[in-house]
């Protein structure tokens, strides 16, 4: 049997994040390396396919289609959370500033933030939010740093 693509699991309203958990990371491939925080309600994770060197997501554990359904805790938790990851970023990365956005704006989401680092050399605004995507180059002494600070 071949394996759905995100666009026929959205369009049938199946959550493509939670659909990959539940089939062995098979949308998204393994992301394990790439974690540098994880708790009962939250993961944190290097972007597979970054806009910036230090893009990494905070998503729930449990599916939520958007920050509307998020329990008032989780909210707090994440976006708290979400400060200490930017001062790591920036700590870890150089850089002047992180951008934080959600975009759960499609028909099936699942609640996430992202943080994107803006290094010295770009340009301060919204540009960065659709620069082009790139690969993931896995670095193990960045990683531990960040899961070092995010303790």
């Amino acid at each position: 049997m071949q394996q759905p693509t995100v666009k026929q699991l959205v369009d049938a309203g199946i959550c493509p994040t939670c659909y990959n958990k539940q089939h062995n990371n098979c949308l998204y491939g393994d992301i394990s390396k790439q974690i540098i925080f994880e708790n009962d309600l939250l993961e944190c994770f290097l972007v597979g396919n970054p806009r910036a060197d230090g893009h990494v997501a905070i998503s729930s554990k449990q599916h939520f289609k958007d920050m509307t359904e998020i329990p008032t805790e989780l909210c707090v938790q994440t976006f708290v959370f979400a400060q200490k990851c930017m001062q790591a970023l920036k700590q870890v990365y150089n850089c002047p500033s992180v951008y934080l956005c959600t975009m759960c704006d499609g028909p099936m989401n699942h609640f996430h933030v992202q943080l994107i680092p803006r290094h010295g050399n770009e340009e301060r605004g919204s540009k960065n939010f659709v620069k082009p995507r790139k690969q993931y180059q896995h670095n193990q002494q960045i990683v531990d740093q960040l899961k070092n600070l995010l303790k």
